[in-house]
């Protein structure tokens, strides 16, 4: 396939001016953050972000409540054409980067050369799709990760009256929230003991398993889906793994990423199960490339771990880090990751730093008020506060405390971790 170069320092007319050039693969809250900085500290540097989506940056925190029917589409596009424009940065809509060539420099989309100084991917990942007999291809089997399948699962459930959500994840728990609001009977599928079965011990699942009840949805657990059975192209019902059969007009599944590393793949650039590998400056092992938000399997000299983070706030953080270095700072990722939501209408989480999902050899204290529904947890290794996670409404305190220990990487003797559950300054 012949290519052609798109580079505007290249016209033979001029004198090659000084310009450095920023390619960004993927416009999400990671790479838009990065091209906003880089724009910001140099007015002069040429930046080409691409999309594969026909959509500038929106919000996927808003995603639920706009499937809620809460807010408008219009409210969740973040960044518009003329935002772009106005900041001279080139965004390229429903456009495929196909591969990279790190020797030359530059990123190949529709058969062009975009000649790069600094390269940075932030692609994210794809929703894992369903497997069981029927799910291929069906006209009401939904997965939940894009603006796009937001619109469609809206449209399909304009014509349903029962939904079901499939997974443990917190995609799959906004999906059962979102059908019970819309006044669905909710059925919510999850394989395990519980929601986030892997961050939640049996008291917090609890108090979730009850929100989620109050708000009429039929939690099943320790159940998979078998089959779907279909009658021309639509899914009518749900063939349990127990034998039981769900009729439902609308199946939604939150089955976790894969995550999208394939424009890396004739590059020498290391990618491990997780990610595409960085350090803590985000750059990978091959010089002038990087990595950030969802994709990115990062070192975080706070938590002196690596690990893959696929938060709203840990790409805005991602995206700052990768800008700085990019334009070849020395900056360090130093931020202590976290995520807040409701649960359903009665419950509200806040997860902070590390949980046992990301290490089962962390040493947790808990305690609960079952009648005010509250719960605490802290996590600990080797003295040092590496986590927590707070759930109820009104038991958000302490937060701040809490991240500035884990910053200081201090140890706590044993006997006073008990007593940090108690901190609310």
């Amino acid at each position: 396939m012949a290519i052609s170069f798109e580079d505007p320092l290249l016209d033979s007319a001029k004198p090659r001016l000084l310009e450095r050039r920023y390619v960004i693969i993927g416009n999400g809250f990671a790479g838009t953050t990065a091209a906003e900085q880089l724009r910001k500290n140099d007015a002069g540097c040429l930046i080409t972000l691409f999309t594969d989506e026909p959509y500038p940056l929106y919000n996927r925190i808003a995603l639920p409540p706009l499937l809620r029917k809460q807010v408008a589409e219009q409210k969740v596009i973040i960044r518009d054409a003329a935002w772009h424009e106005k900041n001279a940065i080139d965004l390229h809509l429903c456009t495929q980067v196909h591969a990279i060539d790190a020797h030359e420099r530059c990123a190949i989309a529709d058969g062009k050369s975009y000649p790069y100084d600094a390269l940075l991917v932030a692609t994210g990942g794809r929703p894992n799709r369903a497997q069981n007999p029927g799910a291929q291809d069906a006209a009401n089997v939904f997965n939940f990760q894009y603006m796009d399948d937001t619109k469609a699962i809206s449209e399909s459930l304009e014509h349903s009256k029962v939904a079901v959500a499939v997974g443990g994840s917190f995609i799959a728990y906004e999906l059962a929230e979102a059908f019970a609001s819309r006044g669905m009977e909710t059925h919510w599928l999850i394989r395990g003991p519980r929601f986030l079965r892997r961050m939640l011990d049996e008291d917090a699942g609890n108090l979730v398993d009850e929100a989620a009840r109050n708000d009429g949805v039929h939690v099943h657990y320790h159940e998979e889906i078998r089959e779907l059975v279909r009658d021309n192209g639509v899914v009518r019902n749900a063939v349990l793994t127990s034998g039981h059969t769900i009729d439902g007009d609308c199946f939604g599944f939150g089955l976790g990423l894969s995550m999208n590393t394939d424009v890396l793949q004739d590059t020498d650039v290391e990618i491990s199960g997780n990610g595409i590998v960085c350090d803590d400056r985000l750059e990978t092992n091959v010089p002038g490339i990087f990595a950030a938000g969802d994709v990115a399997d990062f070192f975080d000299p706070i938590l002196e771990m690596r690990y893959r983070m696929g938060t709203w706030n840990n790409a805005g953080a991602h995206g700052k880090v990768a800008a700085a270095n990019m334009a070849g700072g020395d900056i360090r990722y130093h931020d202590v990751p976290e995520y807040s939501s409701k649960l359903f209408s009665s419950q509200n989480i806040l997860q902070f730093g590390l949980s046992p999902e990301y290490r089962s050899d962390l040493e947790t204290v808990s305690k609960i008020d079952a009648e005010a529904k509250k719960y605490r947890a802290l996590y600990f290794s080797g003295g040092r506060l590496m986590g927590g996670l707070l759930l109820g409404k009104g038991n958000m305190g302490g937060k701040r405390r809490y991240v500035e220990a884990i910053k200081s990487k201090a140890a706590f003797p044993q006997d006073e971790w008990r007593a940090m559950l108690d901190w609310t300054a």
